[in-house]
């Protein structure tokens, strides 16, 4: 079984990934086919949508204005939920420009059935 923290670090890097296929591929991994992400309004569910709503946060934070996140230590698991937070940094930096909350609920296998996203 996956630690919290390294399904965190896997979670992250979704979301910094340049390529694509690549980040397709990582979406799969993590999330169910029915999975769900929720931040504020936004609601994204199964992998077209889960792939837009990731590639516009990549296109928005990473590539056009040069950030980069990276989980914070300290992610928990307790039965089917994993929480830990996030940063959102400079690509050459450590000034903190973002923080998040991340509420996963797994399925059976593992896989994230729903996301709650929280700024913070």
């Amino acid at each position: 079984m996956i630690t919290a923290q390294d399904l965190a670090e896997r979670y992250v890097a979704v979301w910094n990934e340049t390529e694509p296929a690549a980040r397709r591929n990582a979406i799969a991994a993590l999330w169910r086919p029915d999975g769900a992400h929720y931040i504020k309004d936004r609601e994204a569910r199964g992998y077209a949508d889960l792939e837009k709503r990731v590639a516009g946060s990549h296109e928005k934070n990473v590539r056009d204005n040069g950030n980069r996140f990276r989980a914070r230590p300290g992610a928990q698991r307790l039965r089917d939920v994993v929480t830990f937070t996030w940063e959102m940094v400079p690509r050459d930096g450590e000034a903190v420009q973002a923080v998040g909350l991340e509420f996963l609920v797994l399925d059976a296998n593992g896989q994230i059935l729903t996301d709650y996203q929280f700024i913070i």
